[in-house]
């Protein structure tokens, strides 16, 4: 499928590795100009190049944290009227709720919900002006079922998802899309790192937290970044203008709802 987007100019945060880079990938294949983003210079740079030779599209890294001002404002710098925007960044590590500070709270609050809102407000007048916008955020499958030890990074998330859902509204007029992506459990260092934690919470062997992880799936692996990456690439294309508002949970079907 033609997406529809070849030219469009796209900003894909925490896309060095993992979920983001899947994401970069599958935009700059549709033909994306994209600028991706990472804290680690070097692995952003080779990132850059690898995803350019295999897919011949110009992609631009920029090494910046986007939970600060300063970077925040490298990243608009090098694209400032993007037409895509895909927020995304780590959440805090696995801890017992009962060891959460209120200095956890305010950290994880800053980077998974106040960070993409001032992105989104930073960008979204020039998408509803230029009559074209697609705004993904990556949050997490937690948001809709609770994950042991990850209650900074759920309460965070639901904050962001139900502060855009009034947003989401207000711009869908002008062909501004605002949804978000809840990823499972997908084979990246996010999850390599979470199941080794949650491993040392619960006493048991990592290689045992696995197959537990892998067995609850009823798809019984966990997912591929480059699934995840086209998803992203559908919701950021043309023909999704009539999505918005939505959670898109992606997660090998082991949220047990109907709804």
């Amino acid at each position: 499928m033609d997406l529809g987007i070849k030219g469009r100019k796209a900003i894909v945060c925490g896309s060095s590795r993992g979920l983001g880079r899947a994401c970069a990938e599958a935009l700059a294949e549709a033909g994306c100009v994209v600028v991706i983003n990472g804290r680690d210079a070097a692995r952003l740079d080779k990132a850059a190049k690898d995803i350019a030779a295999a897919t011949g599209a110009t992609v631009i890294p920029v090494a910046a944290d986007v939970s600060t001002a300063e970077g925040r404002a490298a990243l608009l710098a090098a694209c400032g009227e993007p037409d895509i925007l895909v927020t995304n960044a780590d959440g805090p590590p696995p801890k017992p709720f009962r060891n959460v500070s209120a200095e956890d709270i305010v950290a994880g609050v800053g980077k998974n919900m106040i960070t993409p809102i001032a992105l989104i407000q930073a960008v979204i007048d020039g998408m509803v002006a230029r009559k074209f916008g697609r705004i993904v955020n990556i949050t997490s499958g937690s948001v809709k079922s609770p994950i042991t030890g990850l209650d900074v990074s759920s309460g965070a998330r639901a904050g962001l998802t139900a502060f855009l859902a009034g947003p989401a509204r207000e711009v869908a007029q002008a062909n501004v899309t605002i949804n978000n992506i809840l990823p499972g459990q997908f084979e990246t260092d996010r999850l390599r790192t979470a199941t080794t934690k949650m491993a040392e919470m619960r006493g048991l062997p990592v290689e045992e937290m696995v197959k537990q992880r892998r067995e609850a799936i009823p798809a019984k692996r966990f997912g591929t970044p480059r699934e995840f990456g086209q998803l992203c690439a559908f919701l950021s294309s043309a023909q999704a203008g009539y999505l918005t508002g939505q959670n898109f949970l992606i997660d090998g079907g082991l949220f047990p709802g109907a709804f």
